[in-house]
């Protein structure tokens, strides 16, 4: 492995000599830009293996995305390489339809300090809660971005990561669904973590459970996801959605088509520079609403 070849794979080629928050922001945003977040290979017929020399060949050389315990752990790797004081943080994400948090650990993101100066970093989270810079862990601060406006917020050692919702203005095409009625809630919960240092091997039951358990989304769902320079692209089954932010105040562009299998990998390709090895089958066990960049909870 060798972080010279980790850049060439983001495209990265700016001045890194210190490990600043500079050249931390940099790196994430060219990361969440060039990497997307995907589970395709548990639907093409592919096992997951989570170790770094795995997922290094897979995401850097043959130029795969990966979901957060593998792009996430990448990550990791690099900014080590770089001396940057980072390490692994476990979260347990919100689930709308139960009202509450997963019991157990289902998500995977990084504590980066910087001159005494803790932040947190997350390059897997895909769709429209994906940080585009790292978040200074501290407590009810607004700290907006592109995707909108993230906060942290603790409470007795646990912190609560949250975003505040803008409008969609979605463009569909005629076969399509119409879209769901607004949400009245303003504030999205995303997920709750504590700052206890993990290691990778804790997440080894998880990244089992998640390629064979029929009832998580990421079985339900083949999911292709990857920040650009003003929104985000997602594929998911045969929808994609491509979001513009702020295409007005407080409002998203998303415009929603819907493809046939044959362009399904022409798109993988063409918007995500995703080749495949083995056959997809795309998948969306329930159906997706057009505003989904709002709906992907990961």
């Amino acid at each position: 492995m060798n972080i010279q070849e980790y850049f060439g794979r983001i495209s990265f080629n700016k001045p890194h000599k210190d490990t600043d928050l500079q050249t931390l922001t940099a790196i994430l945003e060219h990361h969440i830009q060039t990497i997307p977040f995907e589970n395709l290979s548990m639907h093409c017929g592919e096992p997951i293996e989570l170790d770094l020399q795995s997922t290094y060949n897979k995401i850097v050389r043959k130029k795969r995305g990966g979901w957060c315990l593998e792009t996430n752990h990448l990550l990791f790797w690099a900014l080590q390489e770089l001396g940057y004081d980072v390490c692994l943080l476990g979260a347990n994400s919100y689930e709308p339809a139960e009202n509450g948090y997963t019991a157990e650990m289902n998500h995977i993101l990084l504590k980066v300090v910087i001159e005494g100066e803790p932040y947190i970093v997350d390059a897997g989270f895909g769709g429209s809660y994906q940080m585009w810079q790292p978040l200074r862990l501290i407590s009810g601060k607004d700290q907006p971005q592109g995707p909108g406006i993230f906060r942290l917020m603790e409470d007795n050692g646990t912190w609560y990561f949250e975003k505040v919702k803008r409008k969609h203005c979605i463009h569909k095409h005629s076969n399509n669904p119409s879209p769901d009625p607004p949400e009245p809630e303003s504030i999205r919960k995303i997920h709750r973590f504590t700052l206890e240092p993990r290691h990778i091997d804790d997440f080894k039951e998880l990244n089992v459970y998640l390629q064979v358990s029929p009832d998580n989304i990421l079985q339900k769902k083949s999911i292709c996801s990857l920040q650009t320079t003003s929104g985000v692209l997602a594929l998911v089954g045969w929808t994609l959605a491509e979001t513009k932010y702020s295409y007005t105040e407080d409002m998203d562009l998303v415009n929603v088509t819907t493809l046939t299998d044959e362009e399904v990998e022409k798109t993988l390709k063409d918007k995500f520079n995703i080749v495949l090895e083995n056959k997809l089958v795309p998948v969306n066990v329930r159906g997706l609403p057009p505003n989904l960049v709002d709906k992907i909870q990961l």
